[in-house]
């Protein structure tokens, strides 16, 4: 652990993570339904929460009022940096499963995309407050909705960021934890429509010389997969590397009539932050090149979802959280790369800051199936809780 931390403290704020706490918080949060666009009763409970323990609460509206955000603080008074805890209330629109606890495994929509961890977070911010290990710096907890693709779009989380809620680092506890992650890829959805001007036509009628849309689709699948070959050649040793794919194929209304369109739906990432520009005007010329190679019109709405980042590893925040996991468990967490897009990219981008994606070993996101075990979410609590005081507090004393 950072010089200056106790044994004797590490044990101290280990033993204060309070698992049935935890537990309650957890399934307060899982139980009220929180679709994205529609979080605004789970963050009223998460603020009803905080208002519990004694925090002073802030709900920022941060560009969407139906689900005002949640901000609280708490400062040690003295001087040191500000660790930034921020977490998402909002989930994937799918039938929502109220929460259980069976086995050691709690279970319900959020438990794992990330109720769960927002919950862990709360308990480390107790832990802080009640032990008063915080002798120096600030935390400051967020959170918000309109987060969930392809529903939100991130705009309560920019909105924070530009009216000052962030810190010199953040956590953020997606599930994800079996690693320190120092890298993560951009990120850009993109549906291609190739079409012709003439009307849909049965197959033995169709004029000489026809634009086929599907064929043309073909060979865009069969151009964007030689493409991947030479994307995959760009590699990072912890982003991975550069990527395109193609998930969906849509077109015709009948099996023998020659269509007027097709859809084509993927995905494009990349390892090299500040180029989505680039990655774009590329993606745009390869379509071109088609277009006038099969006589058909294409057309593509490419969206970029996140840009790509990557983290010095000899920041602070990194040695903290790195520290905190031995001292909580015994073992560093080995270093690797981000494989989803997150609020990570966000803070990495817009607010300039370094921003760790660590939380609970979780299964089951964007499914009916989410579970988390009670171990997991007493781990990332201690976890954050120790980050904390190795980060915030360092110049002070800490017994």
């Amino acid at each position: 652990m950072e010089p200056g931390i106790s044994p004797s403290l590490i044990e101290k704020i280990r033993s204060s993570v309070n698992p049935e706490r935890l537990l309650k918080t957890a399934v307060a949060l899982i139980e009220i339904p929180s679709p994205t666009l529609s979080a605004g009763a789970a963050a009223d409970r998460l603020a009803g929460l905080l208002e519990q323990d004694e925090f002073q609460v802030d709900r920022p509206v941060a560009a969407w009022s139906d689900s005002p955000a949640v901000v609280t603080r708490l400062n040690s008074g003295r001087p040191g940096r500000t660790l930034q805890f921020d977490g998402h209330l909002d989930t994937v629109h799918l039938p929502f499963v109220p929460p259980r606890f069976e086995q050691g495994l709690l279970y319900g929509s959020g438990a794992s995309d990330m109720k769960g961890g927002v919950a862990a977070v709360v308990e480390a911010l107790r832990v802080l407050k009640e032990t008063k290990a915080l002798v120096g710096g600030t935390i400051l907890l967020t959170a918000h909705d309109h987060h969930e693709r392809p529903w939100g779009d991130g705009r309560q989380l920019r909105s924070l960021i530009d009216n000052g809620y962030k810190g010199d680092g953040v956590l953020l506890p997606e599930y994800l934890g079996d690693r320190l992650t120092l890298a993560g890829r951009g990120s850009a959805t993109f549906e291609v429509t190739i079409s012709r001007k003439e009307s849909p036509v049965h197959e033995v009628l169709r004029a000489d010389g026809l634009p086929d849309v599907l064929a043309t689709g073909a060979k865009l699948v069969s151009l964007f997969q030689d493409w991947q070959q030479e994307l995959g050649r760009n590699l990072d040793l912890y982003a991975g590397s550069d990527s395109v794919f193609i998930g969906q194929i849509k077109s015709g209304e009948i099996y023998n009539q020659s269509p007027q369109e097709c859809c084509i739906n993927g995905t494009r990432r990349w390892i090299t932050p500040n180029i989505p520009l680039e990655v774009e005007r590329e993606f745009r010329g390869k379509l071109n090149e088609l277009s006038q190679l099969t006589r058909t019109h294409i057309s593509t709405d490419f969206h970029v979802m996140a840009e790509a980042f990557s983290i010095d590893p000899n920041d602070p925040l990194v040695s903290a959280l790195q520290s905190a996991h031995t001292a909580s468990t015994g073992k560093p967490l080995p270093l690797g790369g981000k494989p989803f897009v997150d609020d990570g990219n966000v803070f990495s981008h817009q607010a300039k800051i370094p921003a760790l994606t660590h939380g609970p070993k979780a299964m089951g996101a964007h499914t009916v199936n989410e579970s988390v075990s009670l171990d997991e979410l007493v781990r990332v609590a201690q976890v954050y809780a120790l980050t904390a005081v190795a980060y915030c507090c360092q110049g002070q004393v800490k017994t």
